[in-house]
């Protein structure tokens, strides 16, 4: 027998047998002479860039909110509104801490409702935490507004990023001083569902959290379009938005029940008139910024008192 195996090794040092098979090499294209499909590298493999190198390629653009789109004033931080989206933001940082919840779609059961206007000042109100990386997507491929709302370009965005057409640092953008970023829709689509059912959205989903502590979908309602209810099953959870006076028990319902995934976090009331929301923050802010002045004025006058040169 290692007569047989010696002569088989001379054998193939000497090129009679080939030591293992190979594919035939590949063309400059990726496919070779006899027909061979080079494999791609698999999504979210190690030749993709890391989360880090996406950031510090991220350009900044300054923070010139539309003057109607009613965001957060970050100079006006005890505004009433500022309080509301504060609130809820800390009911979400505390369900963070129980499951690991990172990112979140933000819809409602029709249009009009305010889910635009809750997506953004709930992304506001998250990056005003030190450290506390968010990102603002705008999934809603049908009707866009984010970029509107910042005043940026629409793209590059996500739609580029899915169709190949631009890479994912050119899609983010960094509000200047803050730690908020958004992620435009892109260029519009005539198959909005369809793109969303592309395996590079699940990846995407899989690598943001790596830097992102919150990502923070704005999609279509539920009741208008499907891409709400397929978004809500790669994500960890789903804020409904109502409307009072407008949203009625039965669209909340059937909203519920279009949903794949019982991963509804809460329901966001929108509508408040301003007196019932702003009445108890008008009297705590007020008096408490008069407290905090009397005790001022007192101190200053007993400075004054103290430096004052004694009577003779």
């Amino acid at each position: 027998m290692s007569k047989v195996h010696e002569a088989l090794r001379r054998a193939e040092q000497a090129g009679y047998i080939p030591s293992a098979v190979q594919p035939p090499p590949a063309s400059p294209s990726g496919r070779s002479r006899g027909g061979y499909q080079a494999p791609a590298a698999p999504l979210g493999s190690q030749t993709q860039q890391s989360m880090q190198e996406v950031l510090a390629l991220v350009k900044e653009v300054p923070f010139r909110p539309l003057a109607d789109a009613h965001l957060l004033d970050p100079a006006r931080p005890s505004a009433a509104p500022n309080e509301e989206f504060r609130s809820l933001r800390t009911r979400l940082n505390h369900l963070q801490s129980l499951s690991p919840i990172h990112n979140v779609v933000v819809t409602s059961p029709s249009p009009a409702e305010g889910k635009s206007f809750t997506a953004v000042n709930l992304a506001l109100a998250e990056a005003q935490l030190t450290n506390n990386l968010t990102l603002l997507a705008d999934f809603d491929f049908r009707r866009p507004i984010v970029h509107s709302m910042f005043q940026v370009d629409r793209g590059p965005g996500i739609t580029d990023y899915l169709l190949g057409k631009a890479e994912l640092h050119e899609i983010i953008k960094k509000i200047a001083g803050s730690n908020l970023y958004i992620m435009p829709a892109g260029e519009a689509v005539l198959n909005p569902l369809e793109l969303l059912n592309l395996s590079e959205v699940k990846v995407l989903f899989d690598r943001l959290p790596a830097v992102f502590n919150w990502v923070i979908l704005d999609t279509p309602p539920l009741l208008f379009a499907a891409d709400a209810n397929l978004l809500s099953t790669m994500c960890h959870g789903t804020v409904l938005v109502v409307r009072i006076g407008t949203t009625t028990i039965d669209s909340v319902t059937r909203a519920m029940q279009s949903l794949c995934e019982n991963n509804v976090l809460g329901i966001a009331v929108n509508g408040a008139r301003r007196g019932e929301l702003y009445s108890k923050y008008t009297y705590y802010h007020t008096y408490y910024y008069a407290a905090e002045n009397a005790k001022a004025a007192e101190d200053a006058a007993s400075a004054e008192g103290a430096e004052a040169p004694p009577k003779e």
